[in-house]
């Protein structure tokens, strides 16, 4: 199972902001340190922007970010850049003769969904400055 790969650069995109300020100004500087492209990061950059948790103006470089870290909550990120929906997915076409089959999908959506509750609650629970506090130290402060 894995949660794309979106979430952490987001995370990555907003620890730099908060921790290097106007030395990761660029796009380019910010891809180089998470070693993706620079259009990846822009692409990013507008999610964030749009879900209200950095500010930047467009053609200039630079961005801050619209709150504290401490007000930023992991969900907050993961909801900026995923898209809505359901984080598993149940195959769509099991063959409605088998007695597996027919009830395969009502089977599993209760508990992918409580799966999903579980997760995003547990990600409301920290936020950008436990992530901050991470970078800084040797030892976690939450896991």
């Amino acid at each position: 199972m894995s949660i794309p790969s979106r979430y952490s650069i987001a995370i990555h995109i907003l620890s730099l902001i908060e921790k290097d300020g106007e030395e990761a100004s660029s796009s380019q500087v910010m891809a180089d340190s998470i070693g993706t492209n620079p259009v990846v990061v822009r692409s990013l950059m507008g999610k964030l922007k749009k879900a209200g948790l950095i500010q930047s103006k467009q053609g200039v470089t630079g961005a801050k970010l619209a709150k504290s870290p401490e007000e930023i909550r992991l969900i907050q990120i993961y909801k900026a850049v995923e898209s809505e929906g359901p984080l598993f997915s149940i195959h769509d076409k099991p063959n409605p003769k088998c007695p597996v089959g027919k009830k395969i999908q009502t089977a599993l959506t209760g508990i992918f969904q409580e799966a999903q509750s579980a997760l995003e609650a547990k990600l409301a629970e920290f936020n950008l400055s436990d992530v901050i506090y991470n970078l800084d130290s040797d030892k976690k402060k939450r896991a």
